[in-house]
């Protein structure tokens, strides 16, 4: 089964002429009513969400078979008997039997926590608990804030010190202040979740319940003072540029200095602090909170950070709480896939550099690029087209797509671990010490001029994603598998399913929030008011549309919180359904194939490659944190308002799939 998947992976490129899976489609639902269902209702049916996942698809399935990739490469490594020392491949071997060798992970049992645990006891002074808060920010497991290097919003060429909210550990501060019942259970199932981790690391069950209730109480006192998601969306609401003078006078109660100098970092480099009262909260918290109610506080923490790196029962409740409860998975993932992950996420770019070279040919990354360069020659092509943009901001519009870096595939520089130890004996030690690797890499980068080579994601990654700092967008050769992309479908399937990701990447350097920064990636406004008002009263439309999609009865998206990623998604198909038929200009016209047209393969490339079933829990957590909507919704959503996918499958006024002309959402 093994080699199996492998060979599909390897020959993926290869595996079908036109890349629409007919069976997929339901035709008992007519295309008009609900093409999320029409699209991909059968395969649906067929295919149920696997016992260890919380959502499923096509691409998902891709994404899963990866995996099998992934084990290949690191159990050819862990296997090699001349691998040569210090390489990649021995790191990425011996990191990978060190993940799997369970029996000593649980012979250790809970003995990798106690040295810190005990250093946590031994606090007698604010000094004390400042000093170990520096010492835990220096491996990579900050609490309860974290310190980053940052883009300059004000000169993007320069990186400054980041100072960043954390402190809770449940998914979002809206956890710990709603008052309606499923919140409320929610936080009685984590008060059970914090005392059973704590009994497995060494407090009696008196102690580990009462432990419970007050990191509960701390953390909704760091929670109350936390922006919501909605808020964060307004890069103006984190966008606190601070001297070291200033951020001592906000938080008076905190050495700055002696933090600073622990990780490395020069006083003289200003700060920009994403949530300046949250920090006031933490300062206010040193001077009243007993040294007693921090020190239950941080070994929750500590202990929870590194539950998945712990024997098997911290890792079953880790599952039992965040997998099953929050995410309704069925049962743990295989040993292997965790393990695979953790190298993924701990060593991404050793791995991925095999990864690109079994899985991601050089002509595909030649093909991407092609993409590419269409999809912003589309968006060029309609700027100027715009009825609701005058000429001034067209003109900035036009100047800052210019200046869109794509990045496919792979890093053109990639890590250096030579500096890293990778033991086969510790897997504890090497999670450690590979955490300490990345935070010591990423701290070193403050200061200094930004390094726009540097990926945010790992090859074998299946996302993308738009940094409006460095007005650059990504697409790792993890998402650009089938069903996303196909050297073999043609272009309609192509265009509609990975150029429909390309054309939203690019949509968020226009979106509610990339729009606020210009075409060097400072925040600035660059449109006239009249243009941003505009702007404003089409997005409204957007948020409006979202605000009816229910995913149960009572519980329906937040407009607002989804509303980059819908004029992203809304862009993204327009954007690419315009580069499709660009590309056609001077060609024969394009067959019909099982009996669909290329605008119709082009629509359900789209549904397809979107069309994840997912598990009511995580729609849940989705619902409440996720500025993505649910899959169904990014589906119907976008199309909905396109008179293009009406016409290609004839849909009338009156059908589901065609809002009244006063409810149809356009921007680009």
């Amino acid at each position: 089964m093994k080699l199996l998947l492998i060979a599909v992976a390897a020959t993926a490129y290869a595996a079908s002429p036109v890349g629409i899976d007919v069976n997929a489609l339901d035709k008992t639902c007519k295309p008009c009513d609900d093409f999320y269902r029409y699209a991909t209702g059968t395969w649906n049916d067929q295919n149920p969400i696997p016992p260890s996942l919380s959502r499923w698809s096509k691409r998902f399935k891709a994404a899963d078979e990866s995996k099998f990739v992934l084990k290949d490469i690191l159990q050819t490594a862990a296997a090699n008997p001349r691998v040569k020392p210090n390489s990649n491949e021995q790191k990425i071997g011996d990191f990978y039997t060190s993940c799997m060798d369970t029996k000593s992970i649980d012979a250790l049992g809970n003995k990798p926590l106690l040295p810190l645990l005990a250093r946590i006891d031994a606090i007698q002074n604010a000094g004390d608990l400042q000093k170990l808060l520096a010492d835990r920010a220096v491996s990579g497991e900050s609490q309860p804030f974290a310190v980053f290097p940052e883009q300059d919003s004000r000169n993007p060429n320069n990186v400054i010190i980041g100072v960043y909210s954390l402190g809770l550990g449940l998914p979002d501060r809206d956890y710990y202040t709603k008052t309606d019942d499923k919140s409320q259970e929610t936080r009685e199932r984590y008060l059970k979740h914090i005392a059973n981790i704590l009994v497995l690391a060494g407090l009696d069950r008196g102690q580990a319940d009462a432990a419970a209730k007050t990191v509960l109480r701390v953390e909704t006192k760091f929670a109350e003072r936390q922006l919501t998601r909605v808020e964060r969306r307004d890069p103006y609401a984190t966008d606190h540029k601070m001297s070291l003078d200033e951020l001592q006078a906000l938080t008076p109660s905190f050495a700055w200095k002696p933090y600073l100098a622990k990780l490395g970092l020069s006083a003289a480099i200003p700060f920009n602090v994403n949530e300046p009262k949250f920090l006031a909260e933490v300062d206010r918290q040193i001077r009243e909170t007993s040294l007693d109610d921090w020190k239950i506080y941080l070994k929750w923490h500590a202990a929870e950070s590194d539950a998945n790196e712990l024997s098997t029962p911290f890792v079953e409740e880790q599952f039992s709480f965040h997998g099953a409860f929050l995410n309704g998975a069925k049962e743990q993932q295989p040993r292997w896939k965790l393990c695979a992950e953790s190298a993924d996420r701990l060593l991404g770019e050793a791995l991925g550099k095999v990864y690109v070279e079994k899985a991601f040919p050089p002509e595909a990354k030649a093909r991407m690029q092609e993409l590419v360069k269409n999809l912003l020659a589309a968006l060029r092509d309609d700027i100027p087209t715009l009825s609701w943009m005058g000429p001034e901001t067209k003109q900035k519009a036009l100047a800052k797509l210019g200046t869109f870096n794509p990045m496919v595939g792979y890093p053109d520089v990639w890590i250096d671990y030579s500096g890293l130890s990778i033991q086969k004996d510790s897997y504890w030690h090497n999670v450690q010490d590979s955490g300490h690797f990345l935070v010591h890499r990423r701290l070193q980068e403050i200061g200094k001029p930004v390094n726009r080579k540097q990926w945010g994601m790992t090859p074998p990654t299946s996302n993308a994603y738009y940094n409006p700092s460095k007005n650059e967008i990504v697409f790792p050769a993890g998402i650009l598998q089938p069903p996303m992309f196909n050297l073999a479908a043609d272009d309609a399937v192509n265009y509609g399913a990975i150029g429909a990701v390309i054309g939203h990447e690019i949509s968020h350097g226009f979106d509610d929030q990339g729009s606020q920064y210009d075409a060097q990636g400072r925040l600035k406004n660059w449109w006239t008011p009249e243009d941003r008002k505009s702007f404003t009263e089409h997005a409204q439309c957007v948020s409006n549309q979202f605000d009816t999609y229910f995913i149960e009865p009572g519980v329906h998206h937040n407009g607002k919180l989804v509303l980059g990623e819908s004029i992203g998604d809304l862009g993204g198909v327009k954007i690419a359904y315009a580069a499709y038929h660009k590309s056609l200009e001077g060609k024969p016209a394009p067959p019909v194939i099982d009996g669909f047209t290329a605008d119709q393969r082009f629509f359900l490339a789209f549904a397809q490659s979107r069309g994840d079933q997912i598990r009511m829990e995580q729609q849940r957590l989705m619902v409440n944190t996720d500025p993505h909507p649910v899959s169904k919704y990014r589906v119907i959503g976008p199309l909905s308002n396109m008179p293009e996918f009406q016409r290609a499958f004839g849909c009338k006024e009156g059908d589901a799939m065609v809002p009244p002309p006063e409810k149809r959402c356009q921007i680009w």
